[in-house]
């Protein structure tokens, strides 16, 4: 490995095992998941207060009249939320079980005078209290966003649940009453008024003590998510940019991805020395860093340790995508995280390019048949663009986005055109139109962030939808041609995910395993691109240099996974705002872009 990275020491090897969950922590979580169970068990089914389980549930929280079936069912609903916040140590959600347990256990004394009820609630308080120094873990970011999102998950359970306890009392319903009437009377009892459907006895009192429960944890809820504190996600100050920038100018050439950290979306946390630094973004819980650390390669450990500290100190999961092999070397030598080749970059050397030979065909046929109908390219610095021009681009790359959402994270930079940014490169098409456009006569853009002083990293690819197929091949051969010129000798282009597996598994030879894992990763090229980036990008013969996810442990990866597709965009659990509404609202020259706008869709 190069740069002479030195042996971790004692102190590192203790702490850099990252966030794992504690034992008592993890305990609990449980225990306060399955008594949350059992209490909703408890007051929504009838058979179940009447079944050997209720001896257990006798003693756990709640109770079995009309307005203990709402207590017990509240309790639950109360602990299962709890639940995973304690696993992860949260302090907050430490405190909330603090306060509901003693409440529980009042609540059952006085109403049902039930000693062992009131105690097994005070034993689960036990070990909160005796290990209350191991739930510290600080909050995650968060917006005003959780509160609706909390609304709408609670009140769809809460109508779920509510039509589950409406309808599991059938002998004492009188009359027969529809789906209709039913969720009518849901929708009522959440408000605390009657509804249609009646029942014999007490059972209309339980029901509705029960419905109104449910509404009243939705409400409160939403109220104290909307109302709290906000803790926003950390962005990069313009002091911080400016340490990434003096950074970059001396050792920006080692990892393609360097610049990509100039995201101003992410937080960085910087080595003792300040001579390196991680970038990362968190999303559900996962600290996620992308590509190498940034600085001296002597200086990585120290950036890697402040970044494990912080993952500690929230409970956050650390991971990191894309980073080279010996990035990933690193990484597991100084946290004891472990490995896993997750695809290859494709690197394009500017001297060994060019469009002689038969294996470049295809890209030469193509690239000479757009230019007869009369398509011309222009490569050139951001700062040799005018601003009106800039603006025009800008304009497009938005217009022409192919998604709704935002895409991008550990490749691409988020903005076109900024002030600081001139180095970067813009490859433009353009093509005379009868009636032009809203544009002129541009028609595709592709955006390279700069590599170090010798080399660019493909950023983003737009298209006008209506323009000839090709524009993406056109616009890469074209800033390959003009590479010399600006003193490039390397380009990187796409990430191909699991590149090695479809290549090797479509050869002769390839075993039955490796057939059956091409065969499904083609399946998932209809969703993601995956097959068809990778012959995308194999058309212009690169190298192949291996990229790698580092994590803490095998169960680790689906969370990882989920997380990396939130950054990258692919999954959008927000709701957005109109478009129109989201032009007024962002500045003009921060037109966003991602990921999934380097791939070939229109290739």
């Amino acid at each position: 490995m190069s740069g002479g990275v030195p042996i971790r020491s004692s102190r590192v090897r203790r702490l850099m095992r990252g966030p794992r969950p504690e034992s008592v922590p993890a305990l609990v979580g449980r225990a306060c998941a399955l008594v949350g169970l059992l209490d909703v068990a408890a007051g929504i089914f009838p058979r179940f207060r009447q079944s050997r389980m209720h001896t257990l549930a006798e003693v756990l929280p709640g109770a079995f009249g009309p307005f203990a079936a709402a207590l017990s069912l509240s309790a639950g609903v109360l602990l299962l939320l709890l639940a995973h916040g304690l696993k992860r140590a949260k302090r907050r959600a430490w405190r909330a079980a603090v306060v509901l347990l003693p409440a529980g256990a009042v609540a059952q004394f006085v109403y049902r005078h039930s000693l062992v009820g009131a105690l097994i609630s005070l034993a689960l308080l036990v070990p909160l209290v005796v290990h209350r120094d191991q739930f510290a873990a600080l909050p995650d970011p968060r917006s005003r966003w959780r509160a609706l999102a909390n609304f709408v998950l609670m009140g769809a359970g809460s109508l779920v649940l509510g039509l589950v306890i409406v309808s599991v009392h059938p002998r004492r319903m009188i009359g027969d009453p529809s789906l209709a009437d039913r969720l009518t009377h849901v929708l009522y009892g959440l408000f605390g008024f009657e509804g249609p459907v009646d029942y014999q006895g007490n059972t209309s009192w339980t029901v509705a003590f029960s419905l109104g429960a449910l509404g009243w944890i939705t409400a409160v809820t939403t109220i104290y998510l909307a109302f709290r504190p906000e803790h926003p996600a950390a962005r990069l100050t313009e002091e911080d940019e400016s340490r990434l920038r003096a950074l970059l100018e001396r050792h920006g050439g080692r990892d393609s991805l360097g610049h990509f950290a100039l995201r101003r979306d992410k937080a960085v946390v910087f080595s003792p020395s300040g001579k390196a630094a991680v970038t990362y973004r968190v999303v559900s819980g996962v600290m996620l860093a992308s590509g190498d650390p940034i600085g001296d390669v002597e200086a990585w450990p120290g950036a890697i340790e402040r970044f494990m500290d912080e993952a500690r100190a929230h409970s956050w999961t650390p991971a990191v995508m894309g980073c080279s092999e010996t990035g990933g070397e690193v990484w597991t030598r100084e946290t004891g995280l472990d490995a896993l080749e997750l695809g290859d970059e494709a690197v394009v050397d500017v001297a060994d390019f060019s469009l002689a030979g038969r294996a470049m065909r295809n890209v030469r046929q193509m690239v000479k048949r757009i230019e007869r109908a009369g398509y011309e390219t222009r490569v050139r610095r951001v700062r040799d663009l005018g601003e009106a021009e800039l603006e025009r681009i800008r304009r497009a790359a938005e217009d022409w986005r192919g998604t709704d959402t935002e895409r991008g994270f550990s490749m691409a930079l988020g903005r076109v055109g900024d002030a600081s940014d001139g180095d970067c490169l813009i490859a433009t098409a353009h093509k005379a139109d009868e009636v032009p456009g809203p544009y002129g006569d541009l028609k595709a853009i592709l955006h390279f962030v700069p590599w170090g002083t010798d080399g660019a990293s493909l950023d983003l690819m737009r298209r006008d939808r209506a323009a000839d197929p090709g524009m993406n091949e056109l616009l890469i051969v074209a800033a390959l041609q003009a590479a010399p010129r600006f003193g490039i000798t390397r380009v990187s282009l796409n990430f191909a995910m699991f590149r090695s597996a479809l290549a090797r598994g479509e050869k002769i030879g390839a075993g039955p395993v490796l057939r059956a894992w091409r065969g499904l990763l083609v399946f998932l090229s209809r969703w993601f691109q995956i097959e068809s980036l990778y012959k995308f990008n194999a058309k212009f013969q690169p190298r192949w240099e291996p990229r790698f996810v580092v994590y803490r442990a095998s169960g680790d990866l689906p969370r990882i996974g989920f997380a990396a597709m939130q950054a990258e965009g692919f999954v959008n659990l927000a709701l957005p705002l109109p478009r129109f509404l989201r032009r007024r609202a962002r500045p003009a020259r921060a037109c966003a872009h991602g990921l999934a706008e380097r791939d070939v869709r229109a290739a």
